[in-house]
């Protein structure tokens, strides 16, 4: 179903948007992109017969932000009813955890621990966990930065008493620390999927397909299981 799509890469170049503050999903090296999205995007473009133009972010809601600029074709995030409002999703074809990281003198020990009266969470604008925070933060305060490296810095610099992130982006960040920690538990899951924007349902119907297609031949396991080596 991948001639549904031949329009949307317009004069024969694919651009996509690629959130490089989702460590689980994107790694960097220089120029050079990897994971299992960018691994995605290739194999859209190759199919379509388009050249593959990345658009880089830092941050998921910059992605979003994007999302009726005409700057990127085809994207990758969360799946978050707000979101829908502008953007069509395919099924998931990744699912991530979001927790916090704490100062090791914190006394916060599990997630389950942060949502009481005096802590500050410091959450990335827009990502997927600051609108989950958003929604069911009850008594702690909400601060919020830039892109989630920006956010760990703060972090880092003082402000806020814990930093919502994606594990692996914390684990990255913080892992090796020994002055912050990872709290055990979850606080919320992130289902990851392939986006356009605005609503097209026959087009978001052959990228679902395609979609499917990678996960059920095994393409998208291995890029993730890649990651993990």
């Amino acid at each position: 179903m991948t001639h549904e799509l031949a329009d949307i890469a317009k004069g024969g170049v694919l651009r996509v948007a690629i959130n490089t503050g989702n460590r689980a999903l994107v790694q960097i090296d220089g120029d050079d992109l990897s994971g299992v999205s960018p691994e995605l995007a290739r194999r859209l473009a190759a199919s379509l017969g388009a050249t593959l133009k990345p658009v880089v972010y830092s941050g998921a809601g910059k992605v979003f932000a994007d999302a009726e600029n005409d700057v990127w074709d085809v994207g990758f995030l969360a799946i978050d009813a707000t979101r829908a409002q502008k953007v069509s999703f395919t099924r998931p074809y990744h699912v991530i955890e979001a927790t916090f990281a704490v100062r090791a003198a914190s006394p916060l020990q599990d997630v389950t621990d942060v949502d009481r009266a005096g802590v500050s969470v410091l959450t990335s604008t827009g990502s997927a966990y600051d609108m989950y925070l958003s929604a069911n933060l009850k008594h702690a305060d909400l601060e919020r930065s830039g892109t989630p490296s920006e956010s760990f810095v703060e972090f880092q610099e003082g402000r806020g008493d814990v930093v919502a992130g994606v594990r692996a982006s914390l684990m990255r960040h913080f892992g090796d620390d020994p002055g912050f920690r990872i709290l055990p538990g979850v606080l919320t899951r992130v289902s990851q999927a392939m986006v356009l924007p605005g609503c097209d349902n026959a087009k978001i119907a052959a990228l679902d397909a395609f979609l499917g297609a990678a996960i059920d031949d095994g393409f998208v396991a291995r890029a993730i299981e890649a990651r993990a080596q």
